[in-house]
């Protein structure tokens, strides 16, 4: 058996990378956190079968929490729909349904043993599936996505997100850099290190917690929030400062950060907080809660370029294999 990566080692080590897919392959979907309308699925289910997928919904996806209505299904049956489709021969990608809450409830019922021998497979997701891409990273050494979800609106409805994800998953070779328009320095620069990251309320959740990250050392940290007002982000970035989870972090792209309050306000909060790393920072890299959600992998080698007229995370290899 493969054995666990040590989670104290620093700097990061490049993260074990999944194959690609090929036309036909059959991709799971799972409900780690919370329940969502089967109609939205109906329809994510339906664009993946347009790229010539297979997807496969997982037993207990449509299930609600019989006490707290906002739990797809009890914590151990969302454990056991995506420890079985992860350790399934047969299927070539793990796509999660919706974020919303729950994986911090179930992440420990998974058998990481099994889940680190296992072959590695896409798995994609964002939001409080941050604390999944974590797990994935620190207890089975792989590499994942951070890309929209099957039943998210924002995959639904927007092109862009649905074209950045269709392209990691089929053709990866074709993403390597992810520069939209809107991307620009905050602090210029360049610096080169291993991705990690997601949404930054999940991440500092995740502190304390036994198989935590101990540090974003040597890492591009990517972080993103929605509905975090300015001085609730204040208290979460905060919190990673104190705990010393952002020393010698290499660089910062930043996402969406939808319904946190004015942008002005956000900017200068993230400038406040986080120009004192004397690091590059880039803004509005175009992932997360935003309108567009770029699909962008964790856990593999990148530079990130931030200028003033424009920033670019640009991969050393592509995402997949």
């Amino acid at each position: 058996m493969t054995p666990a990566p040590d989670p104290a080692a620093a700097p990061p080590a490049p993260l074990v990378r999944a194959p690609r897919l090929r036309p036909g392959a059959k991709v799971a979907v799972v409900a780690p956190s919370g329940p969502l309308p089967a109609e939205r699925l109906e329809a994510g289910l339906d664009i993946l079968r347009g790229w010539g997928l297979d997807p496969v919904v997982a037993p207990h996806v449509l299930d609600t929490h019989r006490e707290f209505d906002y739990l797809a299904g009890t914590d151990e049956a969302r454990a056991r729909d995506l420890q079985d489709a992860w350790c399934d021969p047969t299927i070539g990608a793990v796509l999660c349904a919706r974020g919303g809450y729950g994986v911090q409830r179930m992440v420990d019922l998974l058998d990481w043993d099994t889940m680190r021998a296992a072959t590695p497979k896409a798995f994609v997701g964002y939001s409080d599936i941050t604390a999944l891409h974590e797990a994935f990273a620190v207890r089975a050494g792989v590499s994942t996505l951070h890309g929209p979800m099957v039943a998210a609106l924002t995959f639904l409805k927007d092109p862009a997100t649905q074209e950045s994800l269709r392209a990691t998953l089929l053709e990866p070779e074709t993403v390597r850099v992810i520069g939209p328009d809107t991307a620009r320095a905050l602090v210029p620069g360049r610096a080169r290190g291993i991705t990690l990251g997601g949404c930054v309320s999940l991440l500092a959740a995740d502190l304390g917690t036994p198989h935590a990250r101990p540090s974003a050392a040597g890492g591009l940290l990517l972080i993103e929030d929605i509905e975090e007002e300015p001085y609730r982000l204040d208290r979460i970035l905060t919190q990673l400062l104190r705990s010393g989870w952002l020393d010698g972090v290499a660089g910062v792209a930043l996402g969406s950060w939808a319904g946190c309050g004015p942008y002005d306000d956000v900017r200068t909060l993230m400038l406040d907080r986080l120009g004192g790393l004397g690091v590059p920072v880039v803004e509005e890299l175009g992932f997360g809660h935003g309108p567009t959600n770029l699909t962008v992998p964790l856990g593999v080698p990148a530079v990130l370029e931030a200028t003033p007229t424009g920033a670019t995370l640009t991969l050393d290899a592509p995402a997949l294999t």
